[in-house]
């Protein structure tokens, strides 16, 4: 039986959302016998590699000179600094709850489009955002028995990768999707290269760990896929909710390789965000502000080095 374009939509995304969960999960494990900057060298060789092949495949290289495009330049840094808090966060917590600061983004963007670009949000989605960050709070849990200082790295991911994704809206629509994406891979390789020696210099590393940067790599170029074809088959209203499950796997990975039994407060915040956040969905739905597949695709990932 033939799955409605929806369903099709939802289970594409579900399986991006796995392939992003999953590289997280290899990156972590990683950390564990390198530093974070020779996981983004390493890694980031990787992604370059394989973006710049699917982008000369598909002649998105046809003029690097857009490389130099400003919005291009603001998006690259802020998912520098999203990488950089991110993968520290990810090395020292759990990364279920890493994972449910980062569903707070949608929220933030929202917010970000709202200061920066104007764009109408209701009462009713402020409220969304303030109880959605309320969420974050419960997590983060500052002052309180439990707070890790990594938690606010986690907190500044959010902060950079909505910088991120702001700049992405306001690339222009002739340069290639590719082009940035292959753009922003060679940038993180090279604040690899640059971090090494201050992070702590090189670490021999084993096939098997090579292996596996390698496959993280493929993962994320395997989630974006996805989640392009998410949007493309099916309704965003449907389909986007489905980012969502990002947070089950990452629980489930964490439980399972690390070890990492969630506690009251991330339960709790992660299910204040989530609801937050599919309220603000509904909102967008309700007033008609239907995103393209270009602008939805962004703001529910962690920074992955393209």
């Amino acid at each position: 039986m033939l799955l409605s374009p929806n369903l099709r939509g939802a289970l594409f995304m579900v399986v991006a959302m796995i392939g992003f969960t999953l590289n997280d999960a290899i990156t972590k494990v990683s950390s564990e016998s390198m530093n974070m900057a020779q996981v983004m060298l390493i890694r980031g060789a990787f992604a370059s590699l394989f973006v710049g092949l699917l982008a000369w495949q598909r002649g998105a290289l046809a003029l690097p000179g857009s490389m130099l495009q400003p919005m291009v330049a603001v998006r690259v840094a802020g998912e520098a600094g999203a990488t950089v808090s991110f993968l520290i966060a990810l090395a020292h917590l759990p990364i279920a709850n890493v994972s449910a600061v980062l569903q707070a983004l949608p929220l933030a963007v929202t917010m970000g489009a709202a200061l920066v670009f104007n764009e109408g949000v209701g009462w009713r989605r402020w409220l969304a955002i303030a109880i959605g960050f309320a969420g974050v709070l419960i997590i983060v849990r500052p002052g309180f028995e439990g707070f890790s200082i990594y938690s606010l790295l986690a907190l500044a991911c959010v902060a950079c990768c909505a910088v991120r994704d702001l700049a992405t809206k306001r690339i222009p629509q002739a340069i290639p999707t590719l082009l940035v994406s292959t753009t922003t891979a060679l940038a993180m390789t090279m604040l690899g290269a640059a971090l090494l020696l201050p992070m702590g210099g090189w670490t021999p590393m084993t096939g098997e760990s090579t292996a596996f940067l390698a496959l993280a790599a493929v993962l994320v170029v395997i989630g974006y896929q996805f989640i392009i074809m998410a949007m493309r088959v099916g309704d965003i209203s449907f389909i986007a909710p489905f980012r969502y499950t990002a947070l089950l796997w990452s629980i489930l990975l964490g439980l399972f390789i690390f070890g990492d039994v969630p506690d009251l407060p991330m339960i709790l915040g992660a299910i204040v965000i989530v609801g937050s956040g599919l309220y603000a969905l509904y909102r967008e739905r309700i007033v008609g502000r239907r995103k393209t597949a270009a602008e939805s695709a962004g703001p529910d990932m962690a920074p992955d080095g393209i």
